[in-house]
């Protein structure tokens, strides 16, 4: 394993200068630039104000190459997306500000590429926060689009948009997921409060039922009676008449999924228990629990505890020694609490999880990332290797000099499958776990073992893995890779522990190796896109894989709803909104024939981590997006319009949201000049739900005082129209992002 080239690079930094009590830093982008082979680049400013006696500005950013402009300044990475500028000028700044231009290779179009996790770090190492002062990256287009490109979703786009989503009638039994069959009876039940009396049936679809509503005894026929009364709860619970009917309800799929990632950015137990209810809620029956990951190592795991003291916990360091260094947010202390970036769960809290999912119909599946995407790990048990002489867990060769990069930029994260240490740590920590759920009295559906994303060469020149492979006669890395899998699910069978992994563990494979491992799978992910990856998700269901659709076009929640600049999110997969969601056809999105699409278990929405902030922001990634995804889990045809999904959330769900305190994504208004008048909209019915805009003619951000829009006005001759929608409530107020229009 290599420490990191830049550790003698940033001691060699200090200045031996005391760092400031008091610094605030100004941040803003001088645009996007593309030189004349088309290449795009972009300045960032930071501006350091007050206190500037200290050695090193450090901040996160997404990985990318920088260069320092001024000769004076050393800018240096520490760990990919960590960065480091030391310079003499701040040290003799005497109270004066200190601009470091900073250029960068991309394009800016995304506040989430700018900077986070800011901080200064002292002479001595130690870090003390700053405040972080960022500038409108929408006050001109080129601070966020291209000379090729201006992705920035303008109001006449999301004018037209909107008119197609706006408010149609409903009907009672409209929700979301929609049920199969209503069959109205032709009078209608007054006000009341409804019993209801389940019968046992016979049927042998998973969650049926078929409900006979004629009066205020329900008759309820079915094999999943806490499913079927959350399911009726949704419509019987009325203050108006309910239509007397006979309802019937299946879900068309066993698996109906939700990934959430805790490892990049942590969220505690309370807000996994929301996560929960919105999954009871919505018909989805599988918390495929990504708790660890290159960044951190979210479980405690006895026996283990270095997996949880190092791997739980991110700060300034440069050797990721006794902790994992900053990532995506943070202030520089490993001890710092409150934030997404330390954090973990502890056995009890974990126990405690499963039993509040289990009561809800929610079987939770937990994510151990091998054999890449483990940093965390690699690096917490070199440390318990240090400190107490024992290589049984020991992940990474010492004389490895091999050298690669991981899809997130590492060159240190995948453990030596050469070595015993992988197997016989994937082993005591599936038995760990296994002896969790146990504790818990609840069944183990599958340790989903990852499997994704290994970097080609991750042991070309390690000595073990040359040794090893000679010796068993492997001939390539690939076939080392299938030879861990195998042996790791035989290890777990015989625990009595399925496997689910990506899509990586299951196609092109030989017929060997699918015999083996394939009666022990308990789900296979396919995220591959549509196009020319197409092929990745047929040739699992042709495999006979347990096959889950987790296309990232569809149902990757956490890439940005739009492309707006200030949207969170990521787009390497496109953008995806609830409408991306609902139209996630899976006959079209596996078009393999009717034997196949057996193997499709269902479907499953994945939420990363690297942009959230806080439990408040990953709702608003969840709602309403992912109504979109519990639509199409539960029915795989056509079902809703948009027009009328988008109804029967803003009328049936937001006020759920709502009395509940949660957040949610507040659509933006439209903007459009017809025949010389400004007209705006919204996709909500204002007398159903009380969303409001305000705007501004002369560029600035609405804000909850500026002049509301009422009715057509005259276009002003030049400048920008801008426009935010509001929730009209004292209680749980919302608001959208602005949306602009360029007047010429």
């Amino acid at each position: 394993m290599k420490l990191s080239k830049t550790t003698a690079l940033i001691l060699a930094l200090a200045t031996g200068c005391t760092a400031a009590a008091n610094t605030v830093v100004e941040w803003s982008t001088l645009g996007n630039v593309t030189d004349s082979a088309g290449n795009n680049s972009y300045s960032q400013r930071f501006v350091v104000k007050g206190d500037t006696d200290f050695a090193r500005l450090a901040f996160n950013q997404f990985a990318r190459k920088m260069q320092a402009v001024n000769p004076a300044d050393t800018l240096v990475e520490i760990v990919p997306g960590y960065y480091a500028v030391a310079s003499p000028r701040f040290a003799s700044a005497a109270g004066q500000p200190v601009t470091v231009d900073i250029t960068t290779r991309g394009a800016l179009q995304n506040i989430c590429y700018g900077p986070d996790g800011v901080h200064v770090v002292k002479a001595d190492g130690t870090t003390a926060p700053v405040e972080l002062v960022k500038a409108d990256i929408t006050a001109s287009p080129s601070l966020y689009s291209t000379a090729k490109s201006d992705r920035m979703p303008y109001g006449d786009i999301i004018f037209d948009k909107n008119a197609s989503r706006g408010a149609v009638a409903l009907d009672h039994y409209d929700i979301v997921p929609s049920l199969k069959k209503v069959e109205k009876l032709g009078f209608d039940i007054p006000p009341t409060s409804y019993e209801l009396e389940f019968v046992k049936t016979d049927n042998p679809t998973p969650d049926w039922f078929r409900a006979t509503v004629r009066s205020s005894k329900v008759t309820v026929e079915t094999n999943n009676s806490d499913l079927a009364a959350e399911r009726l709860s949704r419509v019987l619970l009325s203050d108006k008449p309910v239509p007397a009917a006979v309802i019937e309800d299946w879900p068309d799929f066993p698996y109906r999924g939700l990934m959430i990632d805790i490892a990049r950015n942590y969220q505690t137990p309370d807000e996994m228990r929301r996560v929960i209810d919105l999954m009871n809620r919505y018909g989805l029956n599988h918390l495929h629990f990504h708790i660890t990951d290159d960044e951190a190592w979210r479980l405690e795991i006895p026996g283990l505890p270095e997996l949880t003291k190092l791997g739980g916990h991110r700060g300034y360091t440069l050797d990721s020694g006794e902790f994992l260094p900053q990532i995506f947010t943070g202030n520089g202390d490993p001890a710092a609490l409150g934030g997404t970036s330390n954090g973990y769960l502890t056995r009890e809290d974990f126990i405690d999880l499963l039993r509040y999912a289990e009561a809800r119909g929610v079987k939770v599946i937990p994510e151990i990332e091998s054999p890449g995407h483990a940093r965390a790990a690699i690096y917490a048990m070199e440390k318990r290797w240090r400190d107490t002489g024992d290589d049984t867990y020991r992940l990474a060769d010492p004389d490895d000099k091999s050298e690669y990069t991981s899809a997130q930029a590492f060159h240190d994260n995948v453990m030596n499958l050469a070595m015993p240490g992988p197997l016989n740590f994937m082993e005591k920590v599936g038995a760990e776990i296994k002896a969790m759920y146990d504790e818990a009295g609840v069944q183990l559906p599958a340790i989903h073992i990852g499997g994704d994303e290994v970097a080609q060469g991750a042991w070309k020149e390690s000595p073990i893995a040359r040794k090893y492979m000679k010796k068993h006669g492997i001939k390539n890395e690939r076939d080392l890779h299938l030879i861990y899998i195998k042996e790791l699910v035989e290890r777990y069978a015989k625990l009595g522990i399925p496997v689910s992994g990506w899509q990586e563990i299951a196609v092109g494979h030989s017929d060997e190796f699918n015999a083996s491992v394939r009666p022990h799978v308990y789900s296979v992910n396919c995220w591959s896109t549509l196009g020319p990856q197409s092929s990745i998700t047929r040739q699992s269901a042709e495999g006979g894989y347990p096959t889950v659709l987790s296309n990232v076009d569809h149902f990757y929640l956490d890439m940005c709803y739009n492309y707006h600049p200030y949207e969170r999110g990521l787009t390497w997969g496109g953008t995806v909104d609830e409408f991306d969601a609902l139209h996630g056809y899976p006959r079209r999105l596996c078009d393999v024939d009717s034997a196949a699409f057996r193997n499709i278990k269902g479907i499953s929405g994945q939420v990363f981590a690297e942009t959230m902030r806080s439990g408040e922001m990953l709702e608003s990634f969840l709602l309403p997006k992912m109504l979109g995804l519990a639509e199409r889990a539960w029915n795989a045809d056509s079902t809703y319009t948009d027009a009328k999904f988008n109804t029967v959330i803003a009328i049936k769900e937001v006020p759920a949201w709502l009395l509940r305190g949660y957040n949610f994504h507040l659509s933006q208004p439209g903007i459009r000049i017809a025949d010389g008048m400004v007209e705006m909209n919204t996709p909500y019915d204002s007398r159903l739900l009380p969303v409001i805009v305000r705007y501004t003619l002369d560029g600035s951000e609405p804000t909850a005082d500026s002049p509301l829009y009422r009715e057509p006005f005259a276009a002003p001759a030049a400048g920008q129209i801008r426009a935010k929608a509001f929730l009209n409530l004292a209680r749980n107020p919302e608001e959208s992002l602005t949306s602009i229009l360029i007047v010429k």
